[in-house]
């Protein structure tokens, strides 16, 4: 059976971002817990080793998996900044057309810095991707 390895920890999101190397990645990650702790209203915590993740829901597939993740949150990796945000609301990619400089995988957006974005969309894509999961997967 699948064992879920990201989980919500209590690991100090200060020190991880302490321990990152690159001084502007540092500070670009200061400025992003910034934005999706105002954002949000909910305080960061660590999810697995990387990831810095706001409020949290409980998912399960009709597949039967089930577990918890993130609304939404971040991760200062080397190569580029990743972004936790819902997929399958339909105004994202609208939103995601207005973001800037970023490219997307399946699940994340990424950018390699916080200035090639615009924050106000992101904080709109926060926004969205909050109110998307609490509707679709209601606790």
């Amino acid at each position: 059976m699948y064992k879920l390895k990201t989980k919500e920890n209590d690991h100090s999101v200060m020190e991880f971002i302490e321990n990152i190397e690159n001084p502007k990645k540092r500070e670009d990650a200061y400025q992003l817990l910034d934005i999706f702790t105002e954002t949000t209203g909910y305080p960061a915590k660590m999810w697995g080793t990387s990831i810095i993740g706001f409020g949290s829901y409980h998912y399960k597939y009709k597949s039967g998996h089930e577990g918890d993740a993130p609304f939404v949150g971040f991760s200062p990796r080397k190569a580029k900044i990743s972004l936790y945000l819902a997929t399958g609301e339909p105004k994202r990619e609208e939103l995601l057309n207005q973001l800037g400089k970023h490219t997307t995988g399946k699940a994340c957006v990424y950018v390699n810095k916080l200035s090639d974005i615009d924050v106000t969309i992101l904080k709109s894509l926060i926004d969205q991707s909050v109110n998307f999961l609490k509707v679709t997967y209601p606790n």
